[in-house]
C-alpha cells in the first residue's frame, strides 16, 4: 500500500500544483481518524508516512504531567510521569510519549481520503495560493467573467485560476448581472478563513469610481491630473474632485471628454449613476461651493471650530441644492469632510441677524458699552469676551471711531469680566466642589475631577450623560480618557439593564 499513497501524492501534486507536503499532512490526517474508529475516538493518535517510500506507522500517544500536577483530566490522552516511564523510560512533562499500535489499511480507506480529505486540502491550498497572489493588490480594480450565482451574490472568474465573490451588498442599487456577464470591480478584502471566498469585491466603494476614472482619462495615470476624493450614492449619484497643476489643463474638460464621452463611458460601467465632477481648491470655502454644484450658492459662513458651514442658496434653489432625500448636500458633504447645512437666503439673512443681536446684546451686558459700539464689535467678526480682552490692540483700532482710549477701556473691561467670571467659578467650586461620585470613578483624578466641576459636570450622572465630543474640549481630556471615563460613569446603567433582564 506503500506505492499507493506515493501515486496519489504524486498524481494529485502534479494535476493541482499543490505541495506534496500538505497531500502527506492530508492523508496522514485521514489513517489517524480510520484508526480512531477502529480503536477509540477519544485516543490521540499520531500517523507519521516516510516521504520516500510511502511506509507509515500508527502511534497512540499521550501528553505526560508531573506526578503533582493538577492539570490532568484525562487519562486517555494524559499521563503522570510515574504511568509514562512505562511506555517510554526517557519520558518527559510537556512532551508525548508513544506507543506502536497495528495500522490500518489504506486501500480500504484510499477511495474516502481522495474524496474527501485530499479534496478538501486541495481546495485549501489553492485558496491559499490565491490569497497570497492577491494580498497585496486590496483595493486594485479587478476585471472577470460572472461564472455562477446564488443567493448570496456571485463568483468571478478573475484569472490565474482564481475567483472572487461579490456579494448583493456589494452590487449597484439596481443592476442586473448574469452569468457570463463581463465585470469590474475593486478588490475590497481578503478573506483569510479558509471556510469562505477569498476574495471579495466591492461595486459600491468609492475607490471603483476612481479607479474607472484611471482607466478612462490617460491624464490622471500620467499624473497631469489628480483624483483628490469621491463620494457615491451607489447606482444613482456620485461626486468626484479633481485637480491639476499643471494650468495648461482642464481637469474637469479632460475627466468630461469629448462630447461627454468619458464620463459616460464611466456612468454606463455604473448602471447609470450620475456623476459630477467637481474642480478642487485648497480655498475650502471654493471648494465647498464647488461641491455643492449644480445649486449656486449666495453665501458661505465658516465654523472652523465645529468643522462646519453654513451655505446660502436662492429660495428657488433651496431643493436643487439639498437634492433629493438630501443626496446632494450629503454628498458634497463626504466629499469635503464638512458639515453643511443649507439655508434659504432669508433663513440666513434672519441667522445672522440673530447671531449678531445675540453678540451684540453679550457685549452690551458684560462690557456696559453702547449698543453701537456693541454692533460695531459683532460686525467686524468679535464674538466673545475673550477676543476682546487678548486680541492686538491693532485689530481694535482698524474698526472705525475707535481709537486708542477706547480700546483699552474695552480691553480692561474685557479682562475685569473674565476675572469676575473665573472667581465666581472658583468659589462655587468651594461651594459645591465635584461630589464623591465623580472622584471615587478609577480613572478620574481629583484634578480632572475639578476640572470638569469647572464645566459643570459635578457628579457621576452629569458625567453619563456627556459625549466624547462635548468634553474633549475641556483641558487634560483627550478622546481615549473622554471615552473611558464616560463609560465608566454608565456602568450602573448596564447593570440596572441586567437587573431587569
Amino acid at each position: 500500500m506503500a506505492a499507493e499513497i506515493i501515486k496519489v501524492v504524486d498524481a494529485v501534486s502534479e494535476a493541482k500544483d499543490v505541495d506534496r507536503e500538505v497531500l502527506f499532512e492530508a492523508i496522514e490526517n485521514a489513517i489517524e481518524s480510520a484508526t480512531k474508529k477502529k480503536y477509540a475516538d477519544t485516543m490521540d493518535v499520531k500517523v507519521t508516512i516516510d516521504r520516500e517510500t510511502g511506509d507509515y506507522k500508527t502511534y497512540r500517544r499521550w501528553m505526560v504531567f508531573a506526578d503533582d500536577s493538577r492539570e490532568l483530566e484525562d487519562p486517555d490522552i494524559e499521563l503522570r510521569m510515574i504511568d509514562a516511564v512505562d511506555v517510554d523510560k526517557n519520558a518527559n512533562p510537556g512532551e508525548f510519549v508513544h506507543e506502536e499500535i497495528e495500522s490500518v489499511d489504506f486501500g480500504r480507506i484510499g477511495a474516502q481520503i481522495a474524496k474527501q480529505v485530499i479534496v478538501q486540502k486541495v481546495r485549501e491550498a489553492e485558496k491559499q495560493k490565491t490569497i497570497e497572489l492577491f494580498k497585496d493588490n486590496v483595493g486594485e480594480l479587478v476585471s472577470g467573467v460572472v461564472k455562477r450565482m446564488d443567493r448570496n451574490g456571485f463568483y468571478i472568474d478573475i484569472g490565474n485560476n482564481a475567483e472572487a465573490f461579490l456579494p448583493r451588498r456589494e452590487m449597484i442599487y439596481k443592476e442586473a448581472i448574469r452569468p457570463q456577464d463581463r465585470i469590474k470591480a475593486i478588490l475590497k478584502d481578503i478573506n483569510t478563513d479558509l471556510k469562505g471566498p477569498p476574495l471579495i469585491l466591492s461595486r459600491i466603494m468609492p475607490e471603483f469610481l476612481i479607479e474607472l476614472f484611471k482607466l478612462e482619462v490617460p491624464e490622471i495615470t500620467q499624473n497631469l491630473i489628480s483624483i483628490v476624493g469621491a463620494s457615491r450614492d451607489p447606482g444613482l449619484r456620485a461626486k468626484i474632485a479633481v485637480q491639476s497643476d499643471d494650468k495648461r489643463i482642464d481637469p474637469v474638460g479632460a475627466c468630461v471628454g469629448m462630447r461627454g464621452s468619458r464620463v459616460q463611458a464611466v456612468s454606463n460601467e455604473l448602471n447609470g449613476e450620475r456623476i459630477d465632477i467637481i474642480l478642487w481648491s485648497d480655498n475650502t470655502a471654493q471648494y465647498v461651493v464647488n461641491a455643492m454644484s449644480p445649486a449656486n450658492v449666495v453665501s458661505i459662513v465658516v465654523d472652523e471650530e465645529n468643522n462646519s458651514m453654513d451655505i446660502a442658496v436662492e429660495e428657488a434653489k433651496l431643493s436643487q441644492a439639498i437634492g433629493r432625500g438630501g443626496q446632494n448636500i450629503r454628498l458634497a458633504s463626504e466629499l469635503t469632510n464638512w458639515k453643511l447645512n443649507v439655508l434659504s437666503e432669508t433663513e440666513a439673512l434672519e441667522k445672522d441677524d440673530q447671531e449678531l443681536k445675540d453678540v451684540s446684546d453679550l457685549f452690551v451686558e458684560t462690557l456696559s458699552v453702547g449698543e453701537d459700539v456693541a454692533i460695531l464689535l459683532a460686525q467686524e467678526g468679535f464674538a466673545s469676551i475673550e477676543q476682546v480682552a487678548y486680541v492686538p490692540v491693532s485689530e481694535l483700532e482698524k474698526i472705525d471711531g475707535f481709537d486708542e482710549k477706547l480700546v483699552n477701556e474695552l480691553r480692561e473691561r474685557a479682562q475685569d469680566q473674565l476675572l469676575i467670571e473665573a472667581i465666581s467659578t472658583e468659589e462655587d467650586l468651594d461651594k459645591h466642589g465635584p461630589d464623591e461620585d465623580l472622584l471615587s470613578l478609577e480613572s478620574v483624578t481629583e484634578e480632572l475631577a475639578y476640572a470638569l466641576a469647572r464645566s459643570g459636570i459635578y457628579n457621576k450622572d452629569k458625567l453619563a450623560d456627556q459625549s466624547v465630543d462635548e468634553i474633549i474640549e475641556i483641558e487634560g481630556i483627550d478622546e481615549e480618557l473622554a471615552g473611558i471615563i464616560i463609560m465608566e460613569a454608565r456602568a450602573d446603567w448596564f447593570k440596572d439593564d441586567q437587573n431587569n433582564d
